[in-house]
């Protein structure tokens, strides 16, 4: 493959070389808005527009595309984040009429939407395994953090809050789980993995007591490994009266064959992005309903979509709910798309979906040259770049024309390349990226440190754009403001 993105280089008058300027300097208009009909202190004298032609912008959006990667180039493998292809079709039925509806319209004005709404948390709960589902979190760590308030709120009902202060978290866990239970105001207790990558039932017997809130989980975990000790894990944090919380990065790789509910799991956050194909991050809006046993029903958050005794649908509040996470009952669009997924694949189109995408992962891993010290996995694996420093081998293969896999992480494997194909490649795909990982394995220490030669951008300091971001722009005058 050699595809290599657009870039743009334009000389200014001392010899730099600058980047596709911003549209509001390509051209700036001065508009004078005079005998205007209204009061003195709402009128401007002038006010300053970009007004670029048409093909101006058109050419402009255009070649920002070009210097971009993105799923619509190629393949995006990177492990954990599930970089998961969203099909067209579910845009445009996000564009439909029907669907600009406002949050405010009354309840008997809205039943075709909480009609929809409510198929969604049945669809939800059944391939979750859970008794009932909550639509509301605006994304997968909001989930996390509504997940651990519903446990908070069910401890609470037991008199046991006071007690209950700590959730345990194995190491390999998403940085996310760390994050939410800190801030449900838990302490954290990190269980290390055991030689074969999965959590040691003995060291958590050891770690659980009357102080144990949770257990966050993922399975199959960010090794791609599954927990065979499930049911052991759920039956002892259990009997020490805790809960089983069951993170929903992964749930890709069960789609049709397990259900975690089935496995013990009493509470579960969905990430649609990842598992439904709504899109995934570029700053927009995102979903993370989360699911729970019957038992917690009562805690989920307000409102809730509920079918009344006459057969229509109304939002309502749960007995003891948590209150709000997010307004209104939920990122309606984003939801609307992960309806539009599961009704278009159905029952035996989910199964596939987890059949090709496990399927995959162990065809690219089998192609490529590299240690991949855990497995037997699932749809993902995890190899090691070895005596090469990770981040350096995925800049090489940047210059092989694909995306490059996670690096560095989860730690427990040295120089880790976390690698997800996900069910939306096929073999030649495939193949591309077997390629890429193969020739950058046989580039010079030399041609690594200079990668990437054919990227838009090359060697950014991100260590400096992280601590000291330029959030700025300039003005025509060249003039931060």
């Amino acid at each position: 493959m050699n595809y290599q993105q657009a870039t743009w280089e334009q000389e200014t008058e001392g010899g730099e070389a600058v980047n596709e300027p911003l549209l509001s300097e390509k051209r700036m208009e001065t508009a004078s808005h005079e005998d205007v009909d209204l009061p003195d202190e709402l009128v401007r004298d002038e006010l300053t527009l970009p007004e670029p032609a048409e093909p101006e912008v058109a050419n402009h959006y255009t070649r920002l595309s070009q210097m971009n990667y993105s799923v619509e180039h190629g393949p995006y493998p990177l492990g954990s984040c599930t970089m998961k292809y969203n099909p067209k079709f579910i845009e445009d039925v996000a564009a439909l009429e029907d669907a600009a509806m406002h949050p405010d319209r009354p309840e008997a004005d809205a039943q075709g939407t909480l009609a929809l709404l409510y198929r969604l948390q049945e669809y939800l709960a059944e391939i979750g395994g859970m008794e009932t589902v909550t639509l509301q979190p605006p994304a997968g760590a909001a989930g996390e953090f509504t997940g651990l308030l519903v446990a908070r709120a069910y401890h609470r009902s037991n008199d046991e809050d006071a007690e209950r202060r700590e959730v345990i978290v194995p190491a390999s866990a998403h940085g996310t789980n760390f994050a939410s239970a800190a801030m449900a105001g838990y302490d954290v207790v990190e269980l290390p993995s055991n030689e074969d990558g999965r959590v040691p039932v003995d060291a958590l017997e050891e770690a659980v007591g009357e102080s144990t809130a949770a257990l966050m989980l993922t399975n199959p975990n960010t090794l791609g490994l599954f927990e065979r000790d499930i049911e052991d894990i759920a039956e002892t944090v259990h009997e020490a009266g805790g809960l089983l919380y069951y993170d929903g990065a992964n749930l890709n790789a069960l789609l049709g064959r397990a259900r975690p509910g089935d496995m013990g799991f009493d509470i579960m956050h969905y990430n649609v992005h990842k598992t439904f194909a709504s899109p995934h991050g570029g700053g927009g809006p995102g979903a993370g309903p989360i699911g729970v046993i019957d038992e917690l029903t009562e805690f989920l958050p307000d409102p809730h979509v509920r079918k009344a005794d006459d057969g229509s649908f109304e939002l309502s509040e749960p007995a003891e709910s948590v209150g709000k996470v997010h307004g209104f009952h939920g990122n309606w669009l984003v939801l609307l798309k992960t309806y539009a997924y599961i009704s278009r694949l159905g029952d035996a189109g989910l199964k596939d979906t987890s059949a090709m995408a496990v399927l995959n992962a162990n065809y690219l891993a089998s192609q490529i040259d590299l240690d991949v010290p855990y497995e037997p996995f699932h749809h993902e694996f995890v190899a090691s770049a070895g005596d090469v420093d990770a981040a350096e081998f995925a800049k090489g293969m940047l210059d092989e024309g694909v995306h490059p896999p996670t690096t560095k992480w989860p730690e427990i494997v040295d120089e880790a390349l976390m690698t997800e194909p996900t069910e939306a490649l096929n073999k030649d795909q495939l193949d591309i990226l077997a390629e890429a990982f193969t020739a950058a394995s046989r580039k010079t220490p030399e041609q690594l440190a200079a990668a990437p030669t054919t990227t838009a951008a090359a060697r950014i300091d991100q260590t400096g754009a992280a601590r000291n971001p330029r959030l700025s722009w300039r003005d025509l005058e060249g003039n931060d403001e």
